[in-house]
Order: C-alpha cells, then sequence, then structure tokens
C-alpha cells in the first residue's frame, strides 16, 4: 500500500477483511433482501447507484427475477416493483428519503442498507440491514460501496472466496507492480460490460473526487462509438471483467495503454482504489475531502 496517510488509506486496506466478514451475515441480509422472483429496482444516489446498477445485473443474470437499477432522483414511480432496495452509506441522503417517503405512503415494501445507525433512511424503509462496521471516515466511499457488493453476490449465490483471495493480492503488491502502465497516464477511461460497467462508473468517480483527476467510463462495446476519439498516447484505457474481441488492439492502435487484469474485478476495483491514493498525493490534494463535496448530499 501507498505510505500516503489518510482515512482513505486505511478504508481501502480492509476491504478483503470486510468482505470475508460479511459472508456470515448473509442468512440476515437474505431474511430482508427481496425473495427470488420478484420485480425488483435498485436504487442509489453517487457510488451507491453503481453499486445498485452492478448488483441489478447481476441479480437478473443469477435468474432470481427481473432487476432494475435507478438513480433515487430518477425513480419510474409508475413502474410496478414487487420491492425496492436503497443503497445508502451515510442514511440521510435527500433524494433517497424522498422517495422511500413516497414508496412509504404508497404502502410499498422497500429495504434500505446503511452503514450509519440512527438515521433517517432505515426508520423509512419496511426492512434495514445495517452494516456500521463499514462506515468510513472519509468522504470518499470505498469499503461499504465494495462491501455491500460483496454481500449482495454472496445473496445471490456467489462464492466470494476468489474476489477475496484476489484483492488480498492486490493490496500485497508493491505500488509499482500494482499501478505499472497507469501511474503515469494523463488521462483515463474505464470500460466494462455487464455489471462491470458500474463498477468502470464508480472507478472514474473514485478518481475525479479522491484526485481531481480526468477520467470517463463507457460500456466496452460503446467505446468505439465516439470516446476512442479523446484515446491517445500518454492516456490509458482500462477494461473490468470480459473484453469485447479486439478493443485491445484497437487502444493501443492509439498510442495508448491498455489495462486489464485476468482478476475477479471487484478485486481489480481495490487497484483503482490505490491508484486514488498515488494521483492525490502527486497532486497535493486530500484524498478524504474533496473540493465541494460532503459525505451525505443534504438538499433544502
Amino acid at each position: 500500500m501507498s505510505s500516503y496517510s489518510s482515512h482513505l488509506a486505511h478504508e481501502i486496506a480492509t476491504q478483503p477483511t470486510d468482505w470475508a466478514a460479511v459472508r456470515s451475515r448473509v442468512d440476515e441480509a437474505l431474511a430482508v433482501l427481496p425473495p427470488p422472483g420478484a420485480r425488483v429496482a435498485v436504487v442509489g444516489c453517487g457510488t451507491s447507484f453503481f453499486m445498485a446498477q452492478a448488483y441489478a445485473t447481476l441479480r437478473e443474470q443469477s435468474g432470481a427475477g427481473h432487476t432494475e437499477a435507478h438513480a433515487a432522483s430518477e425513480f419510474p414511480l409508475t413502474r410496478e416493483f414487487d420491492h425496492v432496495v436503497a443503497i445508502s452509506r451515510s442514511g440521510t441522503t435527500t433524494e433517497v428519503i424522498e422517495l422511500l417517503e413516497r414508496l412509504r405512503a404508497d404502502g410499498r415494501t422497500t429495504t434500505a442498507i446503511v452503514a450509519t445507525e440512527g438515521t433517517a433512511i432505515p426508520s423509512l424503509a419496511t426492512h434495514a440491514f445495517l452494516l456500521p462496521e463499514v462506515d468510513e471516515q472519509s468522504v470518499v466511499q470505498t469499503r461499504f460501496a465494495t462491501t455491500v457488493l460483496a454481500l449482495l453476490r454472496a445473496t445471490i449465490g456467489e462464492d466470494l472466496g476468489p474476489a477475496i483471495a484476489d484483492a488480498e493480492a492486490v493490496l500485497a503488491e508493491d505500488e509499482d507492480s500494482a499501478l505499472a502502465g497507469v501511474a503515469d497516464a494523463a488521462q483515463l477511461t474505464f470500460v466494462g460490460r455487464g455489471w462491470t460497467n458500474g463498477l468502470a462508473q464508480e472507478a472514474a468517480l473514485k478518481l475525479r473526487e479522491s484526485a481531481q483527476f480526468w477520467t470517463e467510463a463507457y460500456p466496452a462495446m460503446e467505446y468505439r462509438h465516439g470516446p476512442i476519439s479523446i484515446t491517445t498516447e500518454g492516456g490509458a484505457t482500462w477494461a473490468f471483467g470480459e473484453v469485447p474481441p479486439g478493443l485491445d488492439e484497437d487502444v493501443r492502435a492509439t498510442g495508448a495503454h491498455f489495462e486489464h487484469r485476468d482478476i475477479d474485478p471487484l478485486a481489480d476495483l481495490l487497484r483503482v482504489h490505490r491508484l486514488c491514493l498515488l494521483k492525490a498525493g502527486r497532486a497535493g490534494v486530500d484524498p478524504d475531502r474533496p473540493r465541494h463535496l460532503s459525505r451525505s448530499i443534504i438538499l433544502s
């Protein structure tokens, strides 16, 4: 790990242990999450929305039932869902509170997954699942988001063992090896397919928040429909999970670096977290307190 001292550095380092620990709570989570076959919407804001996107794809692909992800502010109230799952680290985000109030008034079934106890969002939901052990002091979310997604993956039957092992290996690497090819990139584009599209969006957000660094994210197959025009020497394109045939060659032909590892994509996100610390240190910015941001967006 980087020697850069911050809450973020500590919260990145605990993630494999956090994922391992949450496996013991799968039955507890299943008791409050939608049952197989339920028509489900998953909502959040910012990082939580991107985790919702990843889970929604995984749940539907697992055969558990129709699942959509929506930003809480854009929830389609006219659509019928059997169950709505809301993800919020702080438990105080205005858009999620307003949505849960509306859903409660309509008699809808909801589950809130929250880190901070005693907050509004768990009290508004039909069911609540609390994860105070992975709450964070940094404004920038890392371990809460990844632990929620790890837990949700486990609830649909995924074995977290390989992801945990890959994450431990990522954190054990020296910085030069872990970030070779991307540490000096002047611009980064992240791409994903299926559930990793949410991870790509989250990776780009993390670098923008923590290091004020220029990043973009797209579905991998959309990359050649315009975004490739920004790719050039000195930049890098980082793919999570499955890589479309020929994409690596197309990126390298621009003079840019193509980054991809055949490891669990959630563990690969930890490499981005490490890059956040490196880029923030080089830029002389505080990764715990991004400019213009606060831990929770509370609107008047």
